[in-house]
């Protein structure tokens, strides 16, 4: 089922994939933007951008990536995927995207090209910068002597190539695998949880884009989102993604607190002991609360549940379907 015509959007509002104009432009995203830019503007040489997870740096990264125009900059951006590459590896593919058309294997020979290509780009009046996205998996001391050595490419008064590390707190302590290197961090920047009025500005921008004319959650359901994803941008757009899809299957037009605690509690994000006093009530009456009949729960009846009928689970599949 699909939630989109029940609530007549044009395109899931609360998807994590990093969407462009789904970008929301937080206080805090936009300063990071501001420290960021400036950093790689003035050519300082290393910057970080550091957050828990799901706080936002991948789509800050793209952001960034996008917001330095190719007239004024050669810029790329690299996804650690493991942490098991080489600085070997690393050089060659910073060279690469940074135009090096078939880098050498000897790495001598690496460097000389790569430094021809960034005195090109310095020459054609640009700036060269790499951003590294989940730089928390660089673990090795060889890689952060890389980066120093690479630091040190550039020309009477101006360093030749920037980067921009996004990652998890722990990137600071890899830095420290090679001291050097932690001492030339020109800018560190972290990303914070959103409080609950970035929130609720968060959850209306990312409705407005998606079509929505109206405010789907009401001021409640705002504050329990708040308080069960604490205020991380990830969890927020699971949580509310849950919420429409439980809306839907309920024929609800608003999602209210109920919605949202039933949600977060089938997430993982809310212990049963945070469950409000409410919807306890509501279940000592035997009133089942709207979200409660998911398939999940209806097929899995879980610890302390009596059996589930097969009229019970065709029922629930002939509601399912008219929704």
């Amino acid at each position: 089922m699909n939630y989109l015509q029940h609530f007549q959007l044009s395109q899931e509002p609360f998807s994590n994939a990093p969407v462009t104009r789904f970008y929301y432009n937080s206080v805090q995203h936009s300063q990071a933007m501001l420290r960021l830019m400036y950093a790689v503007d003035s050519m300082r040489g290393l910057a970080l951008c550091v957050g828990d997870i799901g706080a936002g740096k991948t789509t800050l990264a793209r952001r960034m990536l996008d917001h330095m125009p190719e007239a004024q900059y050669e810029a790329a951006l690299l996804v650690i995927i493991h942490s098991g590459i080489t600085a070997s590896w690393l050089l060659r593919r910073i060279a690469l995207q940074l135009g090096v058309p078939s880098p050498a294997d000897d790495k001598l020979a690496l460097l000389s090209q790569l430094y021809q290509r960034l005195v090109e780009v310095y020459e054609k009046g640009k700036r060269a910068v790499v951003l590294i996205d989940e730089a928390q998996m660089l673990q090795t001391r060889e890689i952060m002597e890389e980066f120093r050595g690479l630091l040190n490419l550039e020309v009477p008064e101006r360093k030749l190539l920037s980067f921009v590390f996004f990652g998890l707190p722990e990137l600071d302590q890899n830095l420290m695998l090679d001291p050097p290197l932690a001492q030339r961090v020109a800018l560190r920047y972290k990303l914070e949880p959103f409080n609950q009025e970035s929130t609720e500005a968060y959850i209306k921008h990312r409705l407005r884009m998606a079509g929505s004319k109206k405010m789907l959650f009401t001021n409640q359901a705002v504050e329990a989102a708040h308080q069960a994803s604490r205020g991380t941008p990830r969890l927020i757009n699971t949580l509310c993604d849950n919420c429409l899809f439980e809306a839907a299957v309920a024929q609800k037009h608003v999602v209210d607190r109920t919605l949202v605690e039933l949600a977060a509690r089938n997430l993982g994000l809310l212990e049963e002991s945070q469950v409000s006093e409410s919807i306890r009530a509501r279940r000592e009456a035997g009133i089942q609360a709207p979200g409660e009949s998911t398939a999940g729960q209806i097929l899995g009846a879980g610890r302390g549940r009596r059996p589930v009928t097969m009229q019970e689970v065709d029922s629930f599949l002939d509601r399912f379907g008219k929704v």
